[in-house]
């Protein structure tokens, strides 16, 4: 094993720790906002601690966050939407990301490079479209709509991971299960995707998490206040300035992320596994 000066082990301790303090420390602010009683609108001085120790913002928010609309509609709309959006995204792009791997023909190198152009482009350019075709089906304003939009934002890059992922499955199995009879169907479902699955649910979650987190497109596909998600309503606290305290939002903000830390939680393993996959030639 070749040994690391003692010069260069203090600085990667250093540069770790100042990434390490750029992670924690918004998380850090945020959190001591929550717990703050004393605020009564935006803050005005930097505090490490809250001023005033107190809960009531988490009551508040876990009543009614946004005007009339309660916690569990927002907490529900915000579920629905992006667990929807991973799940088309995961349906529609498997078929096509396990195609753009195995299979060769007119315009697949085409195809690749829009696909890529497509996740390099910011979302507000595929709005109009979406807006349009959404308006002609008449489910705009519905939270499949919301869910198809995220979904059509998530499912570039869920094509490019998943691809990746097939590509590194030996061929050999598939052949293997083609001389026992098989097709390409039943070898994409019983050898191919399970094989993947590691792929499949980090493209899951990246998915999950881009519709979960969006705010400021979402506004174009909602008319009501029913239909507006967690995202969505900490946005508006941002917008009203200092017409209530930052304490809703700090609380709205930490109880928003606790699924997040739950799904991470459970896929930790996977998502491990996934960063040590090797890169395949095309």
């Amino acid at each position: 094993m070749r040994k690391i000066s003692f010069l260069r082990q203090i600085g990667s301790q250093i540069l770790l720790a100042i990434i390490g303090l750029y992670v924690i420390l918004p998380v850090w602010g945020m959190a001591r906002l929550a717990f703050d009683g004393s605020l009564l609108g935006r803050p005005t001085e930097f505090r490490w601690l809250p001023k005033v120790f107190s809960l009531d913002a988490f009551f508040k928010v876990l009543d009614k966050p946004y005007q009339s609309v309660n916690f569990t509609t927002l907490l529900g709309n915000s579920l629905i939407v992006s667990l929807g959006a991973a799940l088309l995204a995961i349906v529609l792009g498997t078929s096509m990301a396990y195609a753009f791997a195995r299979f060769r023909f007119p315009g697949r190198q085409t195809g690749l490079f829009l696909l890529l152009l497509t996740a390099l482009l910011p979302p507000i350019a595929f709005t109009t479209p979406l807006y349009i075709v959404l308006s002609i089906l008449k489910i705009r304003a519905t939270l499949l709509g919301l869910a198809i939009v995220y979904a059509a934002f998530a499912l570039p890059f869920c094509i490019w991971n998943m691809r990746s992922a097939f590509q590194a499955i030996p061929k050999e199995l598939e052949e293997a299960a083609f001389l026992d009879g098989a097709g390409n169907f039943t070898t994409f479902i019983f050898i191919s995707l399970p094989l993947s699955m590691p792929s499949i649910a980090v493209a899951a979650l990246i998915a999950f998490l881009m519709a979960y987190s969006e705010f400021a497109i979402g506004w174009l596909f909602v008319e009501k206040a029913s239909t507006v998600t967690l995202a969505m309503s900490i946005y508006t606290m941002v917008l009203s300035g200092s017409a209530q305290p930052w304490s809703y939002l700090g609380s709205l903000a930490l109880i928003m992320s606790l699924p997040v830390v739950a799904i991470f939680l459970l896929l930790q393993r996977t998502l491990l596994d996934r960063m040590m996959f090797g890169a395949v030639s095309d």
